[in-house]
């Protein structure tokens, strides 16, 4: 089953971009008695409270390189199976939960998401933890699935430390303000497991009254230098994920992977493919 595991990732990885997956990812890793892997709860500061996160990290001495994972509205695919995959490549997993979400306190908006993003990276960055947490300052990558790719928009454009960011299905945020008011709150009450402080009109209200500024044409110029990795599948959210690579292809950045799979939204017969082909993109950042 392991050779047959480790066939099938390298076969993807080579439709995915032409690159060879190393097989180590398809089996556990070597035990490292001093140094194991190990998973870490995380009470992470962010606007006067603690939010959740959980930091998954490889075996190994020394600092190891960290993907930051953002999920979506409301958050019920977390992508854990990629966090441990990224693992077993060799990196530090960080997930969280933003403010008013799955446990974490304080009350959900949109707008403060980023800004949790935002206080997760300066938490791993923060040197008593990166020696506590082994992680590589200099080698931080973010990624985000649907909302969480907004997230991961917003974060990259404001942070341009990091090494790259993965879209995953991203949804354009502020685009969503074109639909009619019934129709977004009624999206909206479809998704509001777990959140707090907040009512499907509210929710709605926040994107219409955000609505520039939560497009993801307003981060087009600060992207134009940004590593990006674009996957987008058959959800009605490519086209936003495709002006988004059109516009920054036009302004210079070269950087872009896209690939476009034909899956769902939560990418439910495609996870080997999502998996590899994420890590053949990490290993080629530099």
């Amino acid at each position: 089953m392991r050779i047959a595991c480790c066939a099938v990732l390298l076969t993807l990885s080579m439709v995915a971009g032409g690159q060879s997956v190393p097989a180590a990812i398809c089996t556990d890793p070597p035990a490292d008695a001093a140094h194991p892997a190990s998973m870490t709860v995380l009470h992470i500061p962010s606007h006067g409270v603690e939010i959740n996160g959980v930091l998954y990290a490889p075996p190994g001495a020394g600092k190891h390189p960290t993907l930051v994972i953002c999920h979506g509205l409301p958050g019920n695919e977390k992508n854990l199976d990629l966090a441990q995959a990224v693992r077993r490549a060799g990196w530090n997993a960080v997930t969280f939960n933003y403010r008013g979400s799955w446990g974490s306190p304080g009350s959900f908006r949109f707008a403060q998401n980023p800004e949790d993003a935002a206080a997760v990276l300066a938490y791993l960055r923060d040197p008593g933890n990166a020696e506590r947490l082994r992680v590589d300052t200099t080698r931080i990558a973010i990624a985000g699935h649907s909302m969480g790719g907004w997230v991961t928009v917003e974060t990259a454009a404001h942070d341009h430390a990091l090494l790259g960011a993965v879209l995953i299905s991203a949804a354009d945020m502020g685009g969503m303000s074109g639909m009619s008011s019934d129709r977004l709150a009624a999206l909206m009450q479809d998704n509001m497991e777990s959140l707090t402080g907040v009512t499907a009109k509210s929710m709605a209200d926040e994107v219409v009254a955000n609505a520039a500024t939560f497009r993801f044409a307003s981060a087009v110029d600060r992207l134009v230098h940004t590593p990006l990795l674009v996957l987008s599948a058959n959800d009605g959210l490519a086209a936003g994920t495709d002006a988004l690579v059109a516009e920054l292809r036009a302004k210079g950045n070269q950087r872009i992977t896209a690939i476009h799979a034909d899956t769902d939204h939560s990418w439910s017969d495609k996870r080997i493919f999502l998996e590899s082909t994420i890590i053949t993109w990490l290993g080629t950042l530099q």
